[in-house]
């Protein structure tokens, strides 16, 4: 299980879902309630979710430059070219201050097709040792005022140099950053963010020639109704993929300064099988610092390079996805699907997904556990349409391939609000998932993932 779900990202959320209950707002429709299948319900939650991304040599060349040049070839990306000053910053988790050379990109307005309630950054990077990126986010909302530069996350691929981090603490009373989550505090007042700008800010050490590449950088955002049941789909596909399986149960007590392994871990768990099962390996000068005790090293690894040292946890979404970017040919993004259509449309295309959900026990039959977060990796469908995922919370590698009811799967993914064990409104994710694909999607791969709204 994740930490993502906790409070430090979810209580705001939480108490709209429990306001919009107390006054009525966005009751669930009757055809959501009873469980019955609408005309074509992927399309119409597909419609309420709206993905961005700069990935183009014409995408780098649009934005506003301070002293950073987009670099052309195979994966077109932008890096340092003149810095334009030098920045002091404080560590926060370590107390040491450093200077660095800085150089910024600002992308144009993106007007979001769907005015959004929430925004989730996602971005990969190549960040060398001595360098590192901040990405930041500024919106207007539907009453034409701004929100202000919200960070959105201060991301190194190692360690060594800042420790990578959230923000907390960052709301202007109309939206708060919910560890890696723009979020509207009151969704049932009806303002929502209409267009955003991003920033990137790119650092290394004064005196050198190195620099971050940045390949990817977006936004999803999304105006998901509440709702505690979702439109029943019906099955399409019968296909599984050969994923990797890693428990994170065998990990309890390892690295307690990345939470303790177990069932924090379910997020690099997760990112670690799809990583692998696109051919991503680590070398062992790279697992050379973990314990030679313990099995499945490669987890411990994802562990501590995902780690968010503000959120104290390996569950910062935009974190896992840029950790899968730094292996070779790899992209990652955060977003949201519709249905079980979507995913069983990236499952005929070769593409795994990494879930993320919350239930009680009894929501999910054979899982034998509750969760207030959950990340899973879904690797197909059986004949009947049941969901097949890599299950990470699993005693054992051998026990980690799960079969899952599809209608049990689809809503405790899919709905953003549900009762937990003490009767209490509190809020689900709504359908989030990370996905990884190769950075030169196959024709097929590049429709599928068109299909649900990435590109």
């Amino acid at each position: 299980m994740s930490r993502s779900e906790q409070p430090s990202r979810r209580t705001v959320l939480t108490a709209a879902v429990a306001a919009a209950v107390a006054g009525g707002a966005g009751s669930v429709p009757a055809a959501a309630a009873s469980g019955t299948p609408t005309a074509d319900p992927a399309r119409a939650a597909g419609a309420r979710i709206d993905n961005r991304a700069w990935t183009t040599y014409t995408d780098w060349r649009s934005g506003a430059a301070k002293g950073t040049r987009a670099v052309a070839g195979v994966r077109p990306g932008l890096v340092i070219g003149s810095p334009i000053g030098l920045a002091d910053y404080t560590d926060p988790h370590t107390g040491t201050t450093a200077t660095w050379e800085y150089a910024s990109w600002t992308s144009p307005v993106h007007r979001l097709s769907v005015p959004s309630t929430e925004a989730i950054a996602s971005w990969n990077a190549h960040a060398p040792a001595g360098t590192w990126i901040q990405i930041e986010l500024k919106g207007t909302y539907s009453d034409g005022t701004d929100t202000p530069w919200y960070v959105m996350g201060r991301w190194a691929a190692g360690d060594e140099d800042i420790k990578r981090t959230s923000v907390d603490d960052q709301t202007d009373d109309k939206s708060t950053i919910w560890t890696d989550t723009f979020a509207i505090d009151d969704p049932a007042t009806g303002l929502r963010l209409t267009s955003y700008r991003l920033r990137l800010t790119l650092y290394r050490k004064p005196g050198t020639k190195k620099t971050p590449t940045v390949w990817r950088l977006g936004a999803m955002g999304s105006d998901i109704e509440d709702r505690f049941t979702v439109p029943a789909t019906t099955p399409g596909l019968a296909q599984e993929l050969a994923v990797p399986r890693y428990s994170q149960e065998i990990h309890i007590g390892q690295y307690p300064e990345y939470d303790n392994g177990g069932e924090a871990w379910c997020s690099p768990t997760s990112s670690q099988m799809i990583i692998e099962y696109w051919g991503g390996r680590l070398t062992p000068e790279q697992l050379a610092w973990v314990d030679p005790a313990f099995a499945d090293p490669q987890i411990c690894h994802a562990a501590r390079y995902t780690f968010d040292h503000q959120y104290e946890g390996c569950g910062n979404w935009p974190f896992n996805a840029a950790y899968a970017a730094t292996f070779k040919d790899l992209q990652g993004v955060v977003t949201r699907l519709g249905s079980l259509t979507d995913l069983e449309t990236l499952i005929a295309a070769g593409i795994p997904a990494i879930t993320s959900q919350s239930f009680l026990k009894e929501e999910l039959t054979g899982a034998g556990y509750g969760t207030s977060g959950h990340l899973m990796t879904v690797i197909g469908f059986t004949a009947e349409g049941d969901v097949i995922a890599n299950d990470p919370n699993s005693p054992t590698n051998a026990a980690v391939r799960r079969v899952y009811l599809r209608r049990e799967f689809e809503n405790i993914w899919l709905r953003t609000k549900r009762y937990n064990a003490s009767g209490k409104v509190v809020s689900g994710t709504g359908g989030v998932c990370y996905l990884y694909f190769p950075s030169r999607p196959s024709v097929r791969q590049r429709m599928a993932l068109a299909a649900v709204g990435v590109r």
